[in-house]
């Protein structure tokens, strides 16, 4: 999602999340689309896609991959697009999700583009800085663009209507799709999508609060002793063996910075952000491990006297984390962390999108959960902390930095987004909202906002009245639907 940092915020790297659509279109050129091979529907498939579209005299190109599935195509069927993020393509989803069901229903062809430094799809030799250069949210959409036009002449759906699919990351890629591509996509589903950049993002951790409190209103207070407690020990060189005990350490705690102090304490945060922010969304079917570890799990813990104090409480969730995640040991150290974040080979440790994601985060967006605000659980990771590692790891500075996001708001619009037949759902629960847009823009821009929810787990609860999305987006549904616990 739009994510956390490399060891917490892109553990599970984006769930491309989908929400529920109905598209109906007439079909031309059928003949011509029933030439082209069946495929598996696993099998991947590769798509020559140029490095730079940005500059007409770089000639350069690469092997960006995609997965299809054409089961369900019928004549007169709309074709849908999984947009890929800040992850691997799963081609989970192209056996499973609610998208299916609704391709089965109309007809619908249905591709997955896998997002470039992603996955498998390399552009470059390795993730030197000097090659990122090419990955960008532009870049991103330049590829869809591409892929479109070429995928609609070659299998002969140019006068088919395109509709674009994704959820957090993707989901904003999906809103901007449709916004500075209109005449290539014809309606997009942008799920949890944080259109708006900020280089402090306190508010993360505000929702977090919210969302255990929805629990057990004890349940983040508890949760605050257990942080400024470690903080605290932190602090005193003679709690270190304990520290390492207690949290299971790989190697003895050394606190020799405030950067190795934020870099523990966020580590440790990262058991309930990611909880929170993934929390019951029907990830299963991706094959997901910790998927029974939710907030009411997590809540029962601290609130479980038995195990001790707040901080014990707090050493236990860590513990449970680790045993399901089958972690052996924790690694605390940051400059452990720089030192992987810093490996440019494609082998290297942070090469399955912790280095891209992050770096994308120092030049288009940031998105630090700081623990700025003081109406949040957590203590001792503030926004220096995030912006430090833009410098440490690229070369990036706070100028540069803050200028970068708001070049990103500026291109984008941010909250203020100027398109139409884009349906924009929210959840209550899911951090992410706060960047999102949780009202009807307009009638044409419908935002569905979902009480006591992450939206990224519903697939099939907005506008099952419409019979397309045109009609969904043009009588606008802002809609409070009843919590759903499953």
């Amino acid at each position: 999602m739009a994510s956390r940092r490399a060891g917490g915020l892109l553990r599970g790297v984006t769930s491309l999340l989908l929400f529920s659509v109905c598209v109906g279109v007439e079909f031309k050129g059928f003949r011509r689309f029933h030439e082209v091979e069946r495929r598996s529907v696993l099998e991947e498939q590769w798509f020559i896609q140029r490095l730079d579209h940005f500059n007409g005299a770089d000639t350069r190109v690469w092997k960006q991959r995609y997965f299809i599935n054409e089961a369900f195509y019928k004549p007169g069927g709309p074709v849908f697009l999984m947009i890929g993020g800040e992850g691997p393509a799963n081609p989970a989803w192209m056996k499973a999700g609610a998208w299916l069901t609704y391709a089965q229903k109309l007809g619908a062809l249905c591709l997955m583009l896998e997002h470039r430094f992603y996955g498998e799809s390399h552009p470059t030799a390795d993730l030197s800085t000097d090659n990122l250069r090419y990955l960008s949210s532009r870049q991103a959409l330049a590829d869809l663009a591409h892929f479109r036009s070429v995928m609609a002449e070659r299998r002969g759906l140019a006068d088919r209507k395109w509709v674009a699919f994704g959820g957090s990351y993707p989901g904003s890629l999906a809103a901007w799709f449709r916004l500075k591509y209109p005449h290539l996509v014809h309606a997009s589903v942008a799920t949890s999508a944080p259109v708006h950049a900020a280089v402090n993002f306190p508010e993360y951790l505000e929702v977090v609060w919210r969302s255990l409190a929805s629990e057990n209103s004890n349940c983040p207070v508890l949760v605050k002793k257990a942080s400024v407690t470690l903080a605290e020990r932190l602090k005193d060189p003679e709690t270190y063996d304990n520290i390492t005990k207690d949290f299971n350490l790989c190697s003895k705690l050394q606190i020799q910075t405030e950067m190795d102090a934020a870099y523990f304490l966020e580590t440790l945060a990262g058991n309930f952000m990611d909880v929170v922010q993934y929390n019951e969304d029907n990830r299963g079917f991706e094959g997901a491990t910790g998927t029974n570890i939710t907030i009411k799990v997590l809540c029962g813990v601290m609130a479980d006297t038995s195990l001790g104090d707040p901080y014990a409480r707090y050493a236990a969730v860590a513990r449970l984390m680790m045993d399901t995640f089958s972690i052996k040991c924790l690694n605390a150290s940051y400059e452990g962390y720089r030192r992987d974040m810093t490996d440019a080979s494609w082998s290297g440790p942070a090469a399955g999108g912790g280095r891209q994601w992050v770096y994308q985060t120092c030049t288009e967006f940031g998105f630090y959960q700081s623990t700025d605000s003081p109406n949040q659980p957590f203590t001792g990771f503030p926004l220096v902390y995030h912006v430090k590692q833009c410098a440490d790891l690229y070369n990036v500075s706070a100028e540069q930095l803050a200028e970068a996001v708001a070049q990103t708001n500026e291109f984008y619009g941010g909250y203020d987004i100027r398109s139409t037949r884009i349906v924009l759902p929210n959840g209550s629960i899911d951090p992410w909202h706060a960047l999102g847009v949780t009202w009807d823009i307009s009638p044409d821009l419908p935002a569905v906002f979902i009480q006591g929810e992450n939206a990224t787990s519903l697939c099939m609860s907005c506008c099952p009245l419409y019979s397309n999305i045109l009609e969904c987006a043009s009588r606008g549904s802002s809609t409070s639907l009843p919590s759903r616990r499953r």
